[in-house]
């Protein structure tokens, strides 16, 4: 029994901590966005073709800026092809086709670090996954899908890095972008997933009775979060070529310019506010202590966007806001995930008593 719990216990303390560096890179990949310093390293995996990058400008060739352009075309036109070949052609025309890759980045030492800090943070993550599937391997034939799920979360890791260094060589497209951020979101439900499953004997202990409205309304406040989420980089990614056309100048006007997305995502914070208020008097309902402080959390956070949200729209989107909104945003998918898996294994007791037949 001391030797499942250990088992247990060391499993949750690197799963928990590869969950919070996921959030610390979702905060530096923030901080990269608001700086402009996506290309501060023009190539992948390496920076400027080193693995540390330069600290000045005489450390590059005269040529640079050409020399990685044309890298970048010649990568995109090899990825191309094999999107082609697997018959999505219409994305590989795109890539072909969108201005971004032909724009050359001038080397700015601040910025390059700043994306080299970002890839290091990543690079930690992979390592730390990959001690969970270790550690997840003990759990093979009692529990397999903690193994499986572990084992998804670090080829998601590998898949995210690929698709990183897409973002890179297509110099910011957008759908990369958005698809980037979609996939850190899966990531973090994976984890958030295995932790819980770990420990979903302390759920039974606690059990909740079922509803179906209460469910139905976890996942509908889970879906519309994860929406939001993908719609606020979208709106990013509308900011940042608002601030390339006008030269970051004139910064209290670029709101106005922004389209219909940004529109959608502030009309549809009232409804994720109301929704949220609505799900924690149903929890509260339900009466069990850890439900009802995970929900009081999550309208915690939504307090604290509204406030990032009033200081983005009104104070002319100050660059610090912009990180924080993006990790207060993924910090609320995943309270609302880990309220819907807790519900779930909490009220899936009653129905089957034994652990080892719940699914």
């Amino acid at each position: 029994m001391r030797d499942k719990s250990f088992i247990t216990k060391r499993f949750k303390r690197i799963a928990v901590l590869t969950i919070a560096s996921v959030y610390i890179l979702i905060l530096v990949g923030g901080i990269v966005r608001s700086t402009g310093s996506g290309m501060g390293c023009p190539d992948w995996p390496k920076c400027f073709g080193s693995w540390v990058p330069p600290t000045s400008l005489e450390q590059l060739p005269s040529d640079y800026l050409e020399v990685y352009k044309e890298k970048r075309i010649q990568k995109n036109e090899r990825i191309g092809r094999v999107l082609q070949g697997f018959g999505f052609t219409e994305v590989a025309q795109e890539i072909f086709a969108h201005p971004s890759q032909y724009i050359e980045t001038e080397f700015n030492a601040t910025k390059t670090w700043i994306e080299y800090v970002n890839r290091l943070v990543g690079v930690v993550i992979g390592l730390l996954i990959f001690l969970t599937v270790l550690y997840s391997f003990l759990f093979l034939r009692s529990d397999p899908k903690i193994f499986w799920g572990a084992v998804a979360s670090f080829l998601l890791v590998l898949f995210q890095g690929w698709l990183g260094s897409l973002v890179v060589s297509t110099n910011l497209l957008p759908e990369m972008v958005t698809l980037h951020m979609a996939l850190a979101l899966v990531l973090l439900a994976f984890l958030i997933y295995i932790v819980v499953r770990a420990e979903r004997e302390k759920m039974y202990q606690n059990f909740a009775l079922a509803s179906g409205k209460l469910k139905f309304l976890l996942v509908a406040v889970l879906l519309l979060t994860f929406f939001q989420v993908i719609l606020g980089t979208q709106v990013r990614e509308q900011v940042d070529l608002v601030a390339f056309d006008s030269n970051n100048l004139g910064r209290e006007t670029w709101i106005e310019q922004l389209g219909a997305s940004f529109y959608v995502h502030r009309s549809l914070s009232i409804l994720l506010v109301l929704m949220n208020v609505g799900l924690y008097f149903f929890i509260k309902k339900v009466g069990k202590a850890n439900l009802v402080n995970l929900a009081k959390a999550t309208l915690g956070v939504i307090g604290i966007e509204i406030v990032l949200g009033i200081v983005l729209s009104y104070f002319a989107l100050p660059a610090f806001a912009q990180p924080f909104h993006l990790l207060f945003g993924t910090l609320l998918f995943g309270l609302q995930f880990l309220l819907l898996i807790m519900y779930y294994y909490a009220q899936k007791h009653q129905h089957h008593p034994s652990p080892e037949l719940v699914a």
